[in-house]
């Protein structure tokens, strides 16, 4: 079962990306749910900064891997990062720009609602 979309701001969350597509249900949002283990719920937009920093902790996110139908991420491109490693980009002074309104919800159990405003686009 899904968690509810709702964004951190209360209200219906809204799309992250179509192109490319993000999410972990590969549907645009940052929905949840019991599957997903990684809790993919912060609508980030890319930086060569953040993309580097994620290569570098074993996370490659810039490299095409077409087996998984994975284009490769490129700065300006938006994506559903596992809430965890935003805020690890956080405490490391490399955290990207986020589109609160596409952020669900449960990613306050991980970071507060503060510091996602700190690099808020809206």
């Amino acid at each position: 079962m899904q968690h509810p979309s709702i964004n951190v701001l209360g209200d219906a969350l809204q799309t992250c990306s179509q192109a490319p597509v993000t999410g972990f249900f590969r549907n645009g949002c940052c929905d949840t749910g019991p599957m997903d283990q990684g809790v993919h719920t912060v609508c980030a937009v890319m930086t060569a900064e953040f993309l580097a920093l994620s290569k570098y902790l074993g996370n490659d996110l810039s490299t095409p891997r077409p087996e998984y139908g994975f284009v490769g991420l490129k700065p300006g491109d938006r994506w559903c990062l596992c809430a965890a490693r935003f805020m690890q980009a956080h405490e490391e002074g490399a955290a990207p720009k986020v589109k609160l309104a596409a952020t669900h919800q449960r990613s306050l159990e991980i970071v507060p609602l503060e510091i996602l405003q700190q690099y808020a686009l809206d």
